[in-house]
């Protein structure tokens, strides 16, 4: 019997990965403005734990800049791309300098760029962790099943709230009441529900 890898969280060896969050997607994306409100948190919340954010945007001259709500400024890597996969060349060297080891993943779509940037992150030996309320696609369905799909291939599905407070790990740690905060501060956009509601395929 395989041991199955336990994949915990710790903030100096995990990046945050903003996928393709932008701006022509406005209006097409299914509940769009609560991945973006879990984005903004995820973002805020690295700056309180030092975690290194990566952004990249597809085809940016048809699909235009990130959106305008996330401040995405301190962001080590803001790349853009024409491959569907966050793992660029650019992507990776940023990965080895910051000697990260997990991934957490965000952004849109999630059965196309996020996917297959869980999977090429997972080939290559790296801890990624889907933040389930910060993932969506044009298709509902099509949400599930990328979902269980990544899950299959050895991904961690979970929430952001949840990883959040893997990284803080104890309340007595000096980022606990920021990331408390933050965490009331976003907690209806946070909710899995609100994005998940007829979810059964992933089985979350």
């Amino acid at each position: 019997m395989s041991i199955q890898k336990i994949a915990k969280l710790t903030p100096k060896t995990t990046a945050l990965f903003v996928c393709d969050i932008q701006e022509r997607f406005k209006g097409v994306i299914w509940q769009y403005p609560s991945v973006i409100s879990v984005a903004s948190k995820m973002i805020k919340a690295s700056k309180h734990l030092d975690i290194p954010v990566v952004v990249t945007e597809q085809y940016p001259k048809g699909l235009g800049p990130t959106v305008a709500e996330l401040d995405v400024s301190d962001a080590v890597l803001n790349v853009p791309k024409t491959k569907f996969s966050m793992l660029v060349p650019e992507v990776h060297e940023t990965l080895k300098k910051h000697n990260t080891k997990s991934v957490l993943l965000l952004g849109i779509e999630s059965h196309v760029c996020v996917l297959q940037t869980a999977l090429d992150l997972l080939e290559n030996d790296y801890d990624v962790h889907v933040l389930a309320d910060g993932v969506s696609s044009t298709n509902y369905p099509e949400i599930d099943i990328a979902l269980a799909r990544m899950r299959q291939a050895g991904a961690v599905v979970t929430t952001s709230e949840s990883a959040l407070f893997q990284l803080v790990q104890d309340k007595n740690n000096d980022t606990f009441k920021g990331i408390s905060n933050l965490v009331k501060e976003y907690q209806d956009a946070s909710r899995v529900g609100l994005l998940f509601k007829k979810a059964n395929a992933a089985n979350l």
